[in-house]
């Protein structure tokens, strides 16, 4: 195995926020991308980063921790069919606290404003 091959096979981490942003695309046209995301119960989406704005719109709800890759971490609570925005840049990590799945519907915008 070539240096490159190792190299494109490292778990994403803090230090390599590599994770896809969803669990899997289900539409993507030149306008959005959007991904169903769904996370085991107290389980995680791993180290990830958000190159385009999004919206996410919570399927289950739940609450859910989020750590940054500075460190900073927030929790909070989602209901379903809540409409929730994020600006493009954050690197983080998503934690269910929940004991049920958690699942939302994320819509990556792509065209500029």
């Amino acid at each position: 195995m070539s240096d490159q091959d190792t190299l494109t096979k490292t778990e994403p981490s803090r230090e390599n926020p590599s994770g896809p942003i969803g669990t899997k695309i289900i539409f993507e046209n030149d306008l959005v991308r959007i991904w169903d995301m769904q996370v085991a119960p107290r389980g995680k989406k791993v180290w990830h980063h958000h190159t385009l704005p999004y919206a996410i719109v919570p399927i289950t709800g739940g609450k859910v921790e989020i750590e940054t890759t500075d460190g900073k971490i927030y929790q909070g609570e989602e209901g379903p069919g809540e409409a929730i925005w994020r600006d493009a840049g954050e690197k983080h990590e998503l934690r269910n606290l929940t004991d049920k799945p958690y699942q939302n519907i994320l819509v990556e915008v792509k065209v500029k404003r």
